[in-house]
């Protein structure tokens, strides 16, 4: 039970603003009881998931302060291009590092429907996950 809390800490904090590495975590988990295999990764998307919407209600609130094509850097800019070009489905990518956490927050900015928002970084969060487990229940 102790891994399974250590996972969704470690996954919830990985997807918000602060940097983190919970694939490494996954590994570290799945070496130690392989067998929970399937509870880790339920419980690392919905952490990391629940961690992404948190950065989506910090970005709504964020509407207040700025304005996201006030922001330079090239995270930014680069979420934004995708933003802008594949509207909500740019969700689906939003387990990628850095930029994922900028798709979010954009995400919340622009107020996309939350229930939609959610379902789309929930299934691109299990992706990877899923990836990471089979890789290493295939060694």
């Amino acid at each position: 039970m102790t891994s399974l809390w250590i996972m969704f800490s470690g996954a919830f904090l990985a997807a918000t603003l602060l940097p983190g590495g919970s694939e490494v975590l996954l590994v570290a988990l799945l070496n130690d009881v392989p067998v929970m295999w399937p509870e880790l990764l339920v419980v690392a998307t919905l952490g990391n998931t629940l961690g992404a919407i948190t950065s989506y209600g910090l970005g709504r609130v964020g509407r207040l302060a700025k304005n996201p094509q006030d922001l330079h850097s090239k995270s930014h800019q680069t979420a934004l291009m995708w933003v802008e070009r594949y509207g909500i489905w740019a969700l689906l990518l939003s387990w990628l590092p850095i930029i994922g956490d900028v798709l979010c927050v954009l995400a919340g900015w622009l107020k996309w429907p939350l229930m939609a928002s959610t379902l789309l970084i929930f299934i691109g969060k299990i992706l990877r996950y899923s990836v990471i487990v089979f890789i290493f229940m295939s060694v």
